[in-house]
């Protein structure tokens, strides 16, 4: 194997991997149609088909005016503010306090909205019966409140109606210290006869966000885990065709880059779950099973709702303490999780002794340098020895153009001699290459990386840089156009990139010489547009290879006379 032809390979691998979700749409999952046929089909003939449909909501306001108009109950603790439709007992106002939408900005992250507003996103519980039969809530009850009426830790609210024949219908919502909500549905059955109701509930976006990222390296959209199997389904292929499931155990919701909502159904109660697009996206689920209440008689059902962000020790903290199964996968360690996750701890716990996330990125990108540093001298004495006999080989090349064999057999007779092994560099190579996709991944994900600044002008390591070549880095008081943001760093990268090329041994195929003359250009531009905290675990990667490759290619020295 021809070193350059495994370089050429990992460029292009590298490529596609970095850049083929900016610039062409994340291929659609292929949907089991006949799981669902079969599903469908076993609803039907189990006679189980009770509708969790709400009255659609057709005008849309401002999030302002839709809090305002309607009775609320506040919800605060460490971690959340926000508040509960009395309208429905809607979950519909959920904002993040750690967490802002802009560096230098007092503005939280809002997640949960109105339903009646352009970027509605609301929660809904409560009870549903075959053919509608019984009066149940809808979103256009109105609850009473009992007791407390402010929502935080340790101080649960309830809720309460009632409806024509007496059944009372009844919510216990209790909220930790940060994003975990508890809700307990019960019905008291005044009535004469006994009734049979299906516990549910329902997420519902009213459209994708503005600000995802339809990039490979990171799913965004529907999620779940179902009997121990991760399911991911794109919204894409929500809008499609509706994906239907059922479980014994499992959790399911929605997650974005930095925040999630899912519903952890009651233990042990097989439940359907439906991902669908109809006036909004939704994730639900329907307990199979009906609750059977007999006359004055109470039944009740619990489940557990997630409002969070997405921070690592607090959902590892949940999916231990809750006993979710695969709970931390909510966050999208990616292929290699058995690397990206443990190199996130470290990089946590480096940015924890230093106190800034890009000197934690450096202090890594050292580290795992120093564990490559002999498997990199090996790599980079093989390329050396190839980049000293290059002469050679294009003097063999000419001498020998007509005749291939004779240039094969002068060739291996020059390596034997050399005692060189054109394959000796690739192995070392590609043992580094699932690492280098992990520190990628893990850093692209972080949302311990978000807001968190380096030195100088990058105040936000998950921003690009805001620099740009076009108005001489801020110089000329002009504000060029997001494609013509070329900040420092990712030229930088692009001239370090173009520095370790020159250390490698040339292409002799003139087309992959191009290729690669090309690529340090190409990461530029492309880079200038990721997170600067990527960029700067590039750079500061790519400087360290050349002083170690500098070292080997000066010490390594072949005659070939």
């Amino acid at each position: 194997m021809d070193n350059k032809n495994v370089f050429v390979a990992i460029a292009l691998s590298m490529s596609v991997l970095l850049f083929w979700g900016a610039f062409f749409e994340t291929p659609k999952k292929t949907i089991d149609q006949k799981n669902n046929q079969k599903l469908e089909q076993k609803v039907k003939e189990n006679s189980i088909l009770p509708t969790i449909d709400q009255p659609k909501v057709i005008k849309k306001i401002t999030r302002v005016e839709s809090i305002n108009k309607n009775k609320r109950i506040k919800i605060e603790n460490k971690s959340i503010i926000g508040s509960i439709n009395l309208k429905g007992a809607l979950i519909d106002d959920v904002s993040f306090k750690k967490h802002k939408q802009k560096v230098e900005d007092n503005k939280n992250i809002i997640f949960l909205n109105p339903s009646d507003t352009k970027d509605g996103f609301f929660i809904e519980t409560g009870w549903t019966s075959i053919g509608n039969k019984i009066k149940v809530p809808t979103k256009e009850t109105l609850w009473t409140v009992e007791g407390n009426n402010i929502l935080s830790e340790n101080s649960p609210i309830i809720l309460k109606w009632k409806n024509k024949e007496g059944i009372i219908f009844e919510k216990k919502i209790e909220l930790d210290e940060k994003y975990l909500f508890k809700i307990t549905q019960k019905v008291k059955n005044n009535s004469n006869s006994l009734i049979e109701l299906f516990p549910y509930a329902q997420m519902t976006r009213n459209k994708i966000p503005d600000d995802i990222q339809n990039f490979y390296i990171q799913h965004e959209g529907f999620i779940g885990v179902f009997d121990d199997e991760l399911k991911e389904d794109d919204y894409d292929d929500v809008k499609e065709k509706k994906i239907t499931r059922e479980s014994s155990e499992g959790w399911l919701g929605i997650t974005d880059k930095y925040w999630m909502a899912a519903f952890v159904p009651e233990s042990g109660k097989n439940f359907k779950s439906t991902f669908l697009y109809e006036d909004g996206y939704k994730a639900n689920y329907i307990i199979n099973k009906p609750t059977n209440i007999n006359a004055s008689s109470t039944g009740a059902s619990e489940l557990r709702l997630f409002v969070a962000a997405k921070e690592v020790e607090t959902i590892d903290g949940y999916a231990a303490n809750q006993n979710i199964n695969k709970f931390d996968l909510v966050i999208d360690w990616g292929w290699f999780y058995f690397f990206t996750k443990p190199l996130f701890f470290v990089i946590d716990y480096l940015f924890k002794i230093s106190g800034n996330f890009g000197t934690a990125i450096v202090l890594l990108t050292i580290a795992i340098r120093l564990i490559f540093f002999p498997l990199a001298n090996f790599s980079f004495r093989s390329m050396a020895k190839m980049k000293a006999v290059q002469p050679e080989m294009m003097r063999l090349k000419d001498l020998y153009k007509d005749d291939k064999v004779k240039l094969q057999q002068e060739m291996m007779a020059l390596y034997r001699k050399e005692k060189i092994n054109p394959a000796s560099g690739c192995l070392p190579v590609l043992i580094q290459i699932p690492f280098f996709f992990a520190i990628y991944k893990m850093l692209f994900i972080s949302l311990e990386m978000r807001h968190q600044p380096f030195f100088g002008w990058i105040k936000d390591l998950s921003a690009q840089d805001p620099t740009t070549l076009f108005n001489l880095f801020g110089l000329i008081p002009w504000d060029p156009p997001s494609f013509m943001i070329i900040g420092i760093w990712p030229i930088l990268m692009g001239a370090s990139m173009w520095v370790q090329q020159k250390l490698n041994p040339a292409p002799a195929d003139p087309i992959q010489a191009k290729i690669f003359a090309f690529f340090p250009l190409f990461l530029t531009i492309i880079l200038a547009s990721f997170p600067s905290g990527l960029v700067v675990y590039w750079t500061i990667n790519n400087i360290l290879t050349i002083a170690q490759q500098y070292v080997i290619v000066k010490k390594t020295t072949v005659k070939t006379n």
